[in-house]
This record gives C-alpha cells, sequence and structure tokens, in this order.
C-alpha cells in the first residue's frame, strides 16, 4: 500500500522563510541547514518505500492568509498540513526523482515565479474590459493575437532551438517570462504547453497597452547563433532593427555603459509577422 500513497511535502526555500515560521511554537526546526538536511532524508526515504512524492513551495504570508481564510489556528502541524495538501492542487510541484534538493529548488522557485507572473498577468487582462467601439473583450483579444503571433514566430524560425524572452513595464514592476521550443527539420514546434500559456498571457498584456519588447534567439548546430527583437507597439510587434538588437545586448542595464559583444552571435532583423490592423480599444 505504501507505493500507492502519493505525497506532498512543502520546503521553505530560503532562510528569511524559515525564520519567519520560527516564532510558531509548534515548528519544530531552529536551524536551516538542518532543516533542509532533514526535509532531503524524508524525500529519500519516501523514495526508498516506492512512493511518488512531489516538493511544493511553503509561502509563510500566503500560509497566514490561508489559515485567516479557513479558521485554522496557523501555529499547527495539522493546520501546515492542510496547507500543503491546498498547495498540491493549486502550486507549482515538481517529482522528486532523486534529484539533490539543492538542483530542486531553484527549479521550484522559477516554477512558483512563473506562475505568480502567469497569474498577475491574467488578473490584468481579466479587468481590461470591453472596447467601448466594438464591444469585444480586450484581454481575451489580445490573448488571441498574442497567440497568432507567437505561432508566426515560431512557424518564421529556423530549425533548431529557440529561446524568446518577454518583458513587460508593468506596474507595480516589470514582468518577464521566457519559453523555449525546439523546431525539427519537418518544421514542428516542440515546447512546453504551459510555458507556452504563460508566456502567451504576458505577451497578450503588452499588446493591450503596455510598453515592452520581445527578443528571439535561434540556436542550430555549427552555426553562429541570430537574436532579433521586437518592440511592443499600439497592440503590435514592431521589428528592430540589428543596430538596436545589437545596442540592448551590448548596453549594461544597471550602468548604462557598453559591453563586448558576444563572440560568434549575429545580431539580425526579425522575419516580417504581417500584420491584422488595430487592437480593439485601439482605434486610429
Amino acid at each position: 500500500m505504501r507505493r500507492e500513497i502519493s505525497a506532498t511535502i512543502s520546503l521553505l526555500a530560503d532562510e528569511q522563510d524559515f525564520r519567519a515560521m520560527q516564532h510558531y511554537r509548534s515548528f519544530a526546526f531552529d536551524d536551516y541547514a538542518a532543516y533542509l538536511a532533514w526535509i532531503e532524508d524524508l524525500l529519500k526515504v519516501c523514495a526508498s518505500q516506492g512512493s511518488h512524492t512531489t516538493l511544493a513551495l511553503f509561502d509563510p504570508q500566503d500560509y497566514a492568509d490561508f489559515c485567516a481564510d479557513t479558521g485554522l489556528d496557523p501555529d499547527s502541524p495539522s493546520s501546515r498540513s492542510r496547507y500543503t495538501a491546498e498547495l498540491a492542487t493549486t502550486g507549482p510541484t515538481i517529482p522528486y526523482d532523486g534529484t539533490p534538493l539543492a538542483d530542486l529548488v531553484p527549479v521550484l522557485i522559477d516554477r512558483a515565479l512563473r506562475q505568480a507572473t502567469w497569474e498577475y498577468a491574467t488578473d490584468l487582462l481579466d479587468h481590461l474590459g470591453t472596447c467601448a467601439s466594438c464591444g469585444k473583450d480586450v484581454g481575451q483579444e489580445a490573448f488571441t493575437r498574442a497567440a497568432g503571433l507567437l505561432a508566426r514566430i515560431l512557424a518564421a524560425a529556423r530549425p533548431g532551438h529557440q529561446h524568446l524572452a518577454c518583458s513587460i513595464s508593468a506596474e507595480p514592476e516589470a514582468l518577464i517570462v521566457t519559453l523555449d521550443a525546439d523546431t525539427d527539420d519537418d518544421g514542428d514546434v516542440h515546447l512546453d504547453e504551459t510555458e507556452a500559456l504563460e508566456f502567451t498571457t504576458v505577451l497578450a498584456l503588452g499588446l493591450s497597452n503596455q510598453p515592452g519588447g520581445l527578443v528571439l534567439r535561434a540556436s542550430a548546430p555549427s552555426v553562429a547563433d541570430h537574436i532579433c527583437g521586437w518592440r511592443l507597439h499600439e497592440g503590435d510587434l514592431a521589428p528592430l532593427t540589428s543596430a538596436e538588437v545589437f545596442d540592448a545586448y551590448c548596453t549594461d542595464i544597471d550602468s548604462g555603459e557598453p559591453l563586448a559583444p558576444e563572440p560568434g552571435v549575429v545580431y539580425c532583423v526579425p522575419p516580417d509577422l504581417g500584420s491584422k490592423g488595430p487592437m480593439p480599444g485601439r482605434h486610429p
């Protein structure tokens, strides 16, 4: 029966979160390194018993909100267990396969950040309302256009690996999302559908009326990497010149000082994706 029981173990990913939990008397740990070692031992025991175990990210503030909303006592192991069960169905998780915990934590944090970015962008899209002129849902139209643009970008890419990065200057902070895809010689594109959804949502937010940009880095064996990009402009993607792409990649973001160009890289103009006219809510 042990092999038929699945388990989720929630992890405090840094010392700041660990210290936030220490004011609960029922939290038994007083040393973060010892806590991590205990978690890793527990994962190994579960794996040795043949059970399927996933790892989730324990957020102390989210936990406190969860307890307040459900009327649970936050200073209770059973409440932490209830919260972990909730994470198993709503939060990002990764399966434990014997990989060292030190290597799993960055992956888990990245997935949590991606999910938070997607949820925030989705919420902003949902509140854009309808176009006063045509009555269409602005957020839905932006998402549809973003999905079409992404498909055209990947269709126009040469065979190999494509790494896309989209950044949006949203408030209160910028949103950044990436997507990796592989195109074979037959033109078939292989990617993670969840990551594609996250990427499309953030791109849609930019198309709806947020300044930002999109960069594509294409890699293939035995040839130089090609980098191109677009500026998000009036509900569409405006291609950057090769000089603009070069300046973006060869300038330090913090200091503004020039950086040495990366060897073996070609900075180029992106393919023409065509235009589909103004977005709803954006009429000339």
